[in-house]
């Protein structure tokens, strides 16, 4: 029987808040569907000394996109879309689309689809010192600029400008994070007919009772929504109050971008049922999301030979694809794990992994800017796989 280190986990979460490594934290061990082990530590507002909650609603960032991998995959089911189909089917930006060759911008050998956009072999960037990064910063300094205005750039124009934009490469040549999440949400919302957020209301957060989750926090729930930080070198902890990515820090208003690769906002106890649904292949409190075949193929993708030589170094013994990185040799990695073990975490720190073999789902939640999977998350981890 699987037995948690309760008291290493929660000495080393403590150790890292008190060594100023972070203002707070919650995190969860799942064992088949259920609860074994829940820890909240620290504070969601370290200036008003507002406690971490269970109930704390923290920003999603880019654990938004295994929910975006997942509507895509509703659409799948009911041949709404194929993922051979070109993204210019949907999104006129994406007609004619050119690729950066050294000093040259060469047309498309082929069209963008979306199975490049779930693996993120697409050529589409987040930045970068090439024309395809500059042109990406440019639009989204344009969102930002608009963002709190009159006239905020709605989820299809921001799609649209960013077909404009160069491709880092030949569409399916190489792997490079980027916007590709944020083309499926507007795909969605074309594809569906509906607003994305709507959708994904409709599709799954209403029926995974998934009920904090959202693209922006009603003002009777801002009281629980955890102020971000950023460690800065010399200075500490100090909060952060940017707009990055085109989402509005403040989550205080229903956004005209839906972001598919950044905008959602997420409790603990909602992103636990979003992974347990996965692990229970699709299903979820008698609730259906997903058929099991699409599950096991959400979960199970890989990139080739050429495209994974591109991958950062720290995801050594993973592949990635349906926007999740997926652990294919243990032996590779630097951390403790096992083979189709899935997951992604976010700029904030936010982190989940689900792991099939061992019936296993941990998530850790936090409000960290420029973190992602960090050294205390690898810490937690292997106290909580060297035990399986």
């Amino acid at each position: 029987m699987y037995k948690v280190k309760e008291d290493q986990l929660k000495q080393v979460l403590k150790a890292a808040i008190e060594n100023n490594e972070l203002p707070g934290a919650n995190l969860m061990i799942l064992k088949e569907g259920q609860e074994i082990f829940y820890h909240e530590d620290g504070f969601a507002d370290i200036e008003e000394k507002r406690p971490i909650r269970r109930d704390t609603i923290f920003r999603m960032y880019s654990m938004t996109k295994p929910v975006t991998a997942a509507a895509v995959m509703i659409l799948l089911e009911r041949g709404i879309i194929d993922l051979y189909e070109p993204v210019s089917k949907f999104l006129p930006g994406f007609v004619n689309q050119m690729v950066e060759d050294e000093s040259r911008l060469l047309p498309v050998e082929r069209d963008v689809n979306i199975k490049d956009l779930l693996s993120m072999t697409s050529g589409l960037v987040y930045d970068g010192n090439d024309k395809a990064g500059q042109e990406t910063e440019a639009v989204f300094k344009e969102i930002e600029d608009r963002l709190l205005g009159d006239n905020p750039m709605g989820t299809i124009e921001v799609v649209n400008k960013l077909g404009k934009c160069p491709l880092a490469f030949q569409p399916g040549t190489a792997w490079r994070y980027g916007t590709s999440a944020d083309v499926l949400g507007a795909v969605v919302e074309v594809a569906s007919g509906m607003r994305f957020g709507e959708f994904l209301d409709k599709e799954i957060f209403k029926p995974l009772n998934m009920k904090d989750t959202a693209f922006w926090v009603p003002s009777q729930n801002r009281n629980r929504l955890a102020k971000a930080y950023n460690l800065e070198p010399y200075s500490g902890l100090k909060p952060y109050s940017g707009n990055f990515l085109g989402i509005n820090n403040a989550m205080d208003r229903n956004p005209a971008f839906e972001s598919g690769g950044a905008g959602l906002v997420s409790t603990i106890d909602d992103y636990a049922r979003f992974a347990t649904m996965l692990m229970n292949k699709g299903s979820f409190d008698g609730v259906q999301i997903l058929k099991p075949k699409t599950v096991e193929y959400m979960t199970s993708c890989s990139l080739t030979y050429e495209q994974q030589k591109d991958m950062w170094p720290e995801l050594s013994g993973y592949t990635y694809g349906n926007l999740m990185r997926i652990m294919t040799d243990c032996s590779k990695a630097g951390i403790l794990g096992s083979e189709g073990e899935y997951g992604w975490d976010s700029w904030t720190g936010a982190y989940f992994c689900n792991c099939p073999g061992e019936k296993l789902t941990f998530l850790f939640m936090r409000q960290l800017v420029n973190t992602g999977t960090t050294s205390l998350t690898r810490k937690l981890r292997n106290i909580i796989f060297s035990t399986l």
